[in-house]
């Protein structure tokens, strides 16, 4: 029934958020957590593009990973269009297997929460720890649900370049406070002189941790020297008005 980032959607992503876009200045502070990493990254649900590319272009040596086709094949075509290079893999991040250990594995923007059942976000916390080099890093965005909305429904048109349109509705459906997790429904339809061509029906879903409470999981996990911030401001600690907490932590040497 429902579809999972696909075509319209990937349409939709690369028309809002184009490669290079900062979220909230998300790319200058993971360039500046990284700029210490000479080894190779890890991006975990790459999508599109947008954030694995300046890195590329910045130097680094980045691969990526995804579930969504659609989303990879945008990657590599715009990966090819500048001319660089990157391992794409497509694949679950609680149960992937990739040759290389990686010197910093990132997933930024609060994509970790999109893993809504608890053990598909505590087995790929495993694989990213055993994807990483002895004294690698871990550095995950979790994002705090403050402005969800039960009952709301937000409608967005977008213009594509050859004359077509996409609508998008967003309705929000669930948010259950003792699992800890929102469900939204999102609707994406493509239109074509005043005719409806195409149509994709999302389900939403976003799992969030307390600060304290991911901390403990990580930590039952092996990792160390576990450290978070807020809002891409590195050393602010959360608060209640953060939405974007940063999480790092190492493999133990």
């Amino acid at each position: 029934m429902f579809s999972y980032y696909s075509k319209l959607c990937t349409e939709v992503y690369d028309l809002t958020k184009p490669v290079g876009c900062s979220l909230n200045g998300d790319i200058e502070y993971y360039q500046e957590r990284l700029k210490s990493c000479s080894g190779r990254i890890l991006e975990a649900a790459v999508g599109s593009g947008r954030f694995l590319i300046p890195l590329l272009e910045a130097g680094y040596t980045v691969d990526g990973i995804d579930y969504s086709p659609e989303m990879l094949e945008s990657c590599r075509k715009r990966c090819e269009e500048r001319g660089l290079h990157s391992n794409l893999y497509e694949a679950r991040l609680q149960d992937f297997t990739l040759p290389h250990q990686y010197d910093a594995i990132i997933i930024p923007t609060g994509s970790f929460c999109l893993l809504e059942d608890r053990e598909d976000s505590l087995a790929a916390l495993r694989c990213f720890y055993k994807h990483l080099a002895p004294g690698g890093r871990l550095i995950v965005d979790l994002h705090l649900p403050y402005d969800w909305k039960p009952a709301e429904i937000t409608t967005s048109t977008f213009s594509l370049p050859d004359g077509d349109g996409i609508t998008m509705e967003c309705r929000s459906i669930e948010m259950d406070w003792l699992h800890q997790y929102t469900v939204s429904y999102i609707k994406y339809e493509k239109w074509r002189q005043g005719k409806l061509i195409q149509s994709e029906l999302q389900r939403f879903a976003l799992r969030w941790y307390g600060v304290e409470e991911f901390k403990l999981i990580l930590s039952s996990l092996g990792y160390a020297d576990i450290t978070c911030s807020a809002d891409y401001v590195y050393g602010q600690q959360p608060s209640r008005a953060d939405q974007m907490i940063t999480f790092e932590a190492i493999r133990k040497p």
